[in-house]
C-alpha cells in the first residue's frame, strides 16, 4: 500500500526529509507521495516515519495503490538496487 497525504496537508515540510525513499515531494498545493517509490518505509523502518512525524495527521493509506508487506519489501530491494554505490 502506497501512502497518500490529504488536502489537509498545511505544508510543514517534516515529512519530506523524514523519507528515507525520497518519495515525497511538494505538489501544487501541497506534499504528494510517489506510489512508485513509497513502500510504507518497509526495510527502513518499522512504521511510516512520515506518519509518526506529520502534526495533522493527514497521511493515510491510498486506496488506490494496496500492495502487501512482500511487495512493499521487494519494491524496496528493487529500489536499493537501483541506488548508486556511494
Amino acid at each position: 500500500m502506497s501512502l497518500k497525504i490529504l488536502d489537509t496537508c498545511v505544508n510543514c515540510d517534516v515529512c519530506e526529509p523524514a523519507c528515507p525513499n525520497k518519495a515525497i515531494s511538494l505538489g501544487e498545493q501541497f506534499y504528494v507521495i510517489d506510489p512508485a517509490l513509497c513502500t510504507e518505509c518497509v526495510g527502513h523502518h518499522d512504521e511510516p516515519q512520515c506518519m509518526v512525524v506529520c502534526p495533522v495527521e493527514c497521511i493515510i493509506i491510498d486506496p488506490e495503490h494496496i500492495e502487501s508487506h512482500d511487495q512493499l519489501d521487494l519494491k524496496y530491494r528493487q529500489l536499493m538496487a537501483m541506488e548508486p554505490a556511494a
